[in-house]
């Protein structure tokens, strides 16, 4: 049973599971500990599916909720993107499971993709490319995207810098050159069916994103990741005007909590009209709820 819109205030697009059923964490402790000190999140950082759900049904929020699979690129083992669909299932009032898939896995990743949606209720994939090792724009990667398109659910892929790594010797070898939005222009070019988001304020290419956003009607931005006083100010003059329809909540938790999000969002200097859009509106259809 999908989400009923009308039952919560605001969809968060942007949350990450960072601890499975059996005590498996999605990172390694030096990226995990990186990763907070970057942040300075003093907040449980391995919440549940199950604590999830209800931090977020006490707020009157929904969730789409993810892991990054990268084993090719960090070493690390995944979580299951298959348990924490199934476990979100049990949660359909506040909690929408998207799919992560290593990019590098071929012809398995593709099925992979096609069982995670059709078998286990999956609504999206998340991608990080400098996390997972690839370039998106790399035409060997095109299968994946043309099996997400066919089955008619978005793409989200984190862009711009990232905390994971932060402030190790060498970023623990991360490059951030992989997550240039401007590698998912070609993307959504040649994917026009493929709904593209763009996650966070893209620094240090904030513009590209805005220009990627503008030009697609194929592709979003969210805004996670980054307390909102702290939006480079073009990203908040467009989200005010040109790509209004285009912007999506999303805290980043559990590095960044909704709380504190939707807090700093209220000082945001924004039109009336365009706060409900940016909170839930544009994240209705951009997820076909």
């Amino acid at each position: 049973m999908a989400l009923d819109p009308s039952t919560v205030d605001a969809i968060d697009v942007h949350v990450h599971v960072e601890q499975d059923g059996h005590g498996c964490f999605a990172l390694d402790q030096e990226l995990m500990d990186a990763s907070a000190a970057y942040f300075k999140s003093g907040q449980d950082r391995t919440p549940t599916i199950a604590s999830i759900a209800e931090h977020y049904r006490e707020r009157r929020l929904a969730a789409v909720v993810f892991t990054v699979d990268a084993p090719a690129g960090t070493g690390h083992p995944a979580l299951s993107s298959e348990e924490i669909a199934d476990l979100a299932a049990e949660h359909t009032d506040v909690l929408i499971p998207f799919g992560s898939v290593d990019p590098h896995g071929g012809k398995a990743s593709v099925a992979r993709i096609h069982r995670l949606v059709t078998e286990h209720g999956v609504r999206g994939f998340k991608f990080h490319p400098s996390l997972q090792a690839f370039e998106p724009d790399d035409r060997s990667f095109y299968p994946l995207y043309e099996a997400i398109a066919g089955l008619g659910v978005p793409a989200l892929f984190h862009t711009g810098q990232t905390g994971i790594g932060a402030g190790l010797p060498g970023g623990r070898g991360i490059k951030l050159r992989y997550s240039n939005p401007m590698l998912l222009d070609d993307v959504a070019a040649d994917h026009p069916e493929l709904t593209v988001v763009l996650a966070h304020p893209s620094v240090p290419w904030q513009d590209e994103a805005i220009s990627m956003a503008t030009h697609k009607s194929n592709v979003y931005i969210d805004l996670s990741g980054w307390s909102p006083k702290y939006f480079p100010p073009p990203l908040v003059r467009a989200a005010n005007s040109l790509i209004r329809h285009k912007v999506l909540f999303g805290s980043d938790f559990p590095v960044i909590t909704p709380d504190r999000w939707l807090s700093d969002f209220e000082r945001l200097d924004l039109k009336p009209e365009v706060r409900p859009l940016i909170l839930k509106e544009n994240a209705v259809r951009m997820l076909g709820l």
